[in-house]
């Protein structure tokens, strides 16, 4: 159902205060401060409501309400979040959601939407993907040198829908980079490709984004775990080719030397990371469609032992 958004996008709330949430929280407080929320719980709430965020050295003390203060449903919803924290946001978000709401899922790995669907409607939820953006996290603190892009749509955008459009005119307005795709679910799985490829391959190698430019080998292994999900996709219907890692190193070749992947930051930070999302999702799937994925296999068996046991040499 093309549900036409029949009232300005005034009223936007983002779950998840890490490298995504801060970095667009950032850029829709920039526009108008008045119109964004972050909602937090807990020990994350008494963080933001004393701290705010900082972006590329920019303090925003952005405004925090906790799931059961939400009286007004939102416009728009973006989560955030890591994959293990999703449970939890899905109901933080309830009294948030309102008969018009749009939610934007803006984490890694392709089954956020579903999950969040499945509890509040398909006609609620938009696919969307963050390429490109080389960000680095320390505490509330995050800093960036290319904002990358931000895909975003229904599963077939050929013929744009309302709630679309009027997502494009909003963040043209915050200056937020977006492009709406024909095939979103394509790009998803691209990108669900990307960081199967990167980030586990990062840990393993302590590599940041120049390692990636710079090593063949490094790129090698990188590319032999993603042509594991290239496999994969395949059997899934989804149109994804070797092309498509071509296309990524061009995108790669853009980011900062400096920048390290989620999963390097979270283990270096003693953070859970989401390789189960990722590694074990492949192996998953592999299972189910009755294809081989030993690279990615090992590479999910390597990340557990480092994220059960932080092994000194990653501290």
């Amino acid at each position: 159902m093309d549900r036409k958004m029949i009232a300005p996008i005034k009223r936007i709330a983002v779950i998840g205060a890490g490298a995504m949430g801060s970095a667009y929280a950032e850029k829709i407080y920039a526009m108008d401060g008045e119109s964004i929320f972050f909602i937090a719980a807990g020990e994350r709430y008494d963080r933001l409501k004393r701290s705010g965020v900082v972006v590329n050295g920019k303090h925003c003390p952005i405004a925090v309400i906790k799931p059961e203060d939400i009286q007004t449903p939102f416009d728009l919803l973006i989560v955030a979040v890591k994959h293990h924290h999703l449970p939890e946001a899905i109901k933080d978000m309830k009294q948030g959601i309102g008969e018009n709401t749009c939610i934007l899922s803006v984490m890694n790995g392709i089954e956020s939407e579903e999950q969040i669907a499945e509890v509040y409607g398909k006609d609620r939820v938009l696919y969307a993907v963050a390429v490109g953006i080389d960000a680095l996290r320390e505490g509330n603190r995050l800093t960036y040198s290319t904002p990358g892009k931000l895909f975003f749509g229904e599963a077939d955008n050929h013929v744009p829908s309302g709630r679309v459009k009027d997502l494009q005119d909003f963040f043209d307005g915050a200056g937020i980079p977006w492009q709406t795709p024909d095939d979103m679910v394509r790009i998803l799985w691209w990108k669900f490709m990307v960081n199967v490829g990167m980030n586990p391959v990062s840990v393993l190698m302590r590599a940041n984004y120049g390692v990636f430019q710079t090593s063949g080998e490094t790129r090698a292994l990188m590319g032999a775990a993603m042509k594991e999900v290239i496999a994969l996709a395949e059997a899934a219907r989804v149109n994804l080719s070797e092309k498509d890692i071509e296309d990524w190193y061009t995108v790669m070749e853009g980011l900062s030397p400096h920048g390290k992947t989620s999963m390097l930051q979270d283990i270096e930070a003693g953070r859970k990371t989401e390789i189960e999302m990722l590694g074990g999702k492949v192996t998953e799937l592999g299972r189910r469609y009755g294809i081989p994925t030993p690279v990615n296999e090992a590479l999910l068996t390597i990340i557990k032992v480092l994220e059960r046991h932080a092994m000194p040499y990653l501290k």
